[in-house]
């Protein structure tokens, strides 16, 4: 039989109650106290002279029960039946669920009571009993009955007095006297705890989880977890590198309890460094491929260039500009060498001057200063007046070989060197690089003596010297463009536009924008290049922009006086690179803002690929000028302190007017 609400209804042994209210329950607790004491030795401890037998058991148990509770209780035989069917368990309600979580809750605080203030009720209730309570008023001594019968087993509550018998009777006796010591302990606990009842010690019902070998705190864990975007970073090294990559043993640091998980390891790694962490069996090992390309680890190897250029590019900008031999400096050359159109600042900055300032120092002063911290110049060379300085990134200095540099004069007359050739060279990673800035001969029929000074300058700069080459079987000893993967050549080439003033002046007039196409039909350097007499293999970025030559030093018009100088591309940059497509050309264009010179700035933005080299090369060690740097970075704050104190003193003064 079952009660409308799912439970089973107990036919056997049932306590029923037939007093309630609170004189009741004062009842209860005088007679339990009277039991305690004449059950209690002279230790308060109730004891069992022999162990209860299967037919008395019953009975011992009722002894210690208060006579009201005897009067109440009936007991009824009850004939074994057999099993019933499986039948489908019904889902636990809301209440039901609180209160096994609040058991659950309670089996844990009492496991952790001390044993010798406990009785001897361990072995019922070591399964406990997921049954939900009985939600009814009831008195403290059936709550008592009703907590002490929860405490065991399903089994324990089919067979014990408040539940419906099916074991046999030696369980009957077992159960009973389990019983009677649980409520024996109960009793010791209201009588001499001050009136406040001790539950007994709980065992649980499985063994517990062995504790973690573990120092890291759970805030301590949360503070070192990894971020979102940093989960996939063990994925990623793996389809990256072939590898995951560890500075620490992560084995080691869980087997001494250093850390509490992988995500626990990745931050202690985290917080050491940035840098790809490096196993120690790694380094252990021994490779003969050490020093090249396929070595792992190698300064200037795949691994290494991969890991600062993903897309294996860098940015170069190349710049060149006939300075007139103007002692005055443009105040500012943000618009020079970092044009508001382009989003980044380049890897690399290389900048070339023809009649240069008499100042020399002055000059790089001024490039290190607009440049700022992130950059250091790797290298500077002069020719009488043709200047060159290469800037680069300082986190990219320690791949730079040895810098080299030669010079071609062409002028051999003249006391001052103001027309030749000045070339640098070094390799990057395993890309070879060579800059050549040169002054070629002037006026406006002197084509030939240009080509002469071309030829001359690629027959006579002897380089590279100690940088070996990376391709020597694609080299020419007649040509020194030939012996370096990516050639860039700049400077003041004295090219002109095969019209008179009129013509152009004409075209410059209709076409006020960028369309300088019908100029450039009449550009002397593109018709020899079509030919192939100069620059052969080099090619030039289309032009958009107005002739850099000849305008009045400080005004934006042409030449006006008595010369009446036809305007014309003078200032070029061209280049050229062993393989096809390794550069790419992304802006060419002049710096019209900068009005100190009859010439205009020209400068050049670039793409070029590079590829993975040996660590057999002479390097640069990280060599830079240090003394400039410090006075270009002293002289950048000093110069915005001082802006930022006219700004304050702008803004403080004011105008007084009396009426």
């Amino acid at each position: 039989m079952s009660t409308p609400n799912g439970f089973p209804q107990h036919s056997g042994a049932c306590v029923t109650q037939s007093m309630e209210g609170g004189a009741v329950q004062d009842l209860h607790a005088k007679k339990a106290g009277k039991a305690a004491k004449a059950a209690a030795g002279s230790n308060g401890v109730l004891t069992f002279e022999d162990p209860p037998s299967v037919g008395t058991s019953l009975n011992e148990t009722l002894k210690f029960l208060p006579d009201e509770l005897k009067a109440n209780m009936k007991i009824k035989s009850v004939t074994p039946r057999p099993p019933r069917k499986p039948r489908l368990e019904r889902a636990a309600s809301l209440d039901e669920k609180s209160w096994r979580r609040w058991r659950r809750f309670r089996t844990s605080q009492e496991s952790l009571t001390d044993p010798n203030e406990t009785s001897s009720s361990n072995g019922s209730l070591q399964e406990a009993s997921l049954s939900p309570p009985v939600r009814s008023r009831a008195s403290p001594c059936r709550q008592c009955c009703q907590e002490i019968s929860l405490h065991g087993s399903p089994d324990a509550l089919e067979a014990s007095p408040v539940g419906k018998s099916r074991g046999s009777t030696s369980d009957l006796g077992k159960r009973a006297s389990e019983i009677s010591s649980a409520f024996g302990g109960l009793l010791r606990g209201k009588a001499f705890a001050g009136g406040k009842p001790r539950l007994s010690q709980i065992m649980p019902a499985r063994p517990l989880p062995p504790v973690e070998l573990n120092v890291a705190s759970h805030t301590l864990r949360t503070s070192n977890r990894i971020d979102s975007d940093c989960l996939d970073y063990r994925h990623y090294s793996q389809h990256k590198f072939g590898r995951v990559s560890s500075s620490l043993s992560d084995t080691r640091l869980h087997g001494n309890g250093m850390v509490y998980d992988n995500c626990s390891t990745d931050s202690m790694k985290s917080t050491f460094s940035l840098l790809t962490p490096i196993r120690s069996k790694d380094v252990r090992s021994r490779s003969y491929l050490e020093g090249s390309l396929l070595a792992s680890g190698a300064l200037l190897g795949a691994e290494e260039l991969s890991r600062y250029f993903p897309d294996r590019n860098i940015g170069i900008f190349v710049a060149t500009w006939n300075m007139q031999g103007q002692k005055e400096l443009p105040v500012n050359l943000d618009d020079f060498l970092l044009p508001t159109d382009a989003d980044y600042a380049q890897d690399m900055y290389v900048i070339g001057v023809q009649e240069g300032c008499p100042d020399r120092r002055e000059w790089e002063i001024r490039l290190q200063e607009t440049l700022g911290p992130h950059y250091v110049m790797l290298y500077s060379a002069a020719h009488g007046v043709l200047y060159m300085s290469v800037f680069i990134r300082r986190d990219l200095i320690w791949f730079c070989s040895e810098v080299e540099y030669a010079t071609v004069t062409t002028r051999i007359v003249s006391q001052i060197k103001t027309k030749g050739a000045l070339g640098i060279c070094f390799t990057f990673f395993g890309t070879s690089f060579l800059f050549i800035t040169s002054h070629f001969t002037s006026g406006d029929s002197k084509v030939n003596e240009r080509k002469l000074d071309y030829n001359k300058t690629i027959q006579a700069l002897t380089l590279p010297k100690n940088v070996p080459d990376t391709n020597p079987y694609r080299s020419s000893s007649s040509d020194v463009t030939t012996r370096f993967d990516e050639v860039f050549w700049f400077g003041d080439f004295n090219f002109r536009l095969n019209k008179d003033r009129e013509t152009v002046d004409s075209i410059l007039n209709q076409n006020p924008e960028r369309d300088v196409s019908k100029l450039l039909a009449y550009d002397q350097l593109t018709s020899e290049m079509s030919r192939g007499s100069i620059f052969k293999g080099f090619q030039e970025a289309d032009i958009h922009f107005r002739p850099s030559y000849k305008f009045d030093i400080g005004k934006d018009s042409y030449d006006t006086t008595s010369k009446q100088r036809t305007p014309s591309y003078t200032d070029r940059v061209v280049y050229r690179s062993r393989y096809r497509d390794d550069i790419h050309a992304v802006k060419y264009s002049s710096c019209p803002v900068i009005k100190t010179s009859d010439h205009r700035p020209v400068f050049a933005l670039f793409r070029v690929k590079v590829r993975p080299g040996r660590d057999n090369i002479p390097l640069a060690a990280g060599q830079f000028d240090r003394e400039l740097y410090l006075i270009g970075i002293k002289r950048r704050i000093t110069r915005e302190l001082q802006k930022r104190q006219e700004q304050k003193d702008q803004k403080s003064s004011s105008v007084c007017s009396v009426s």
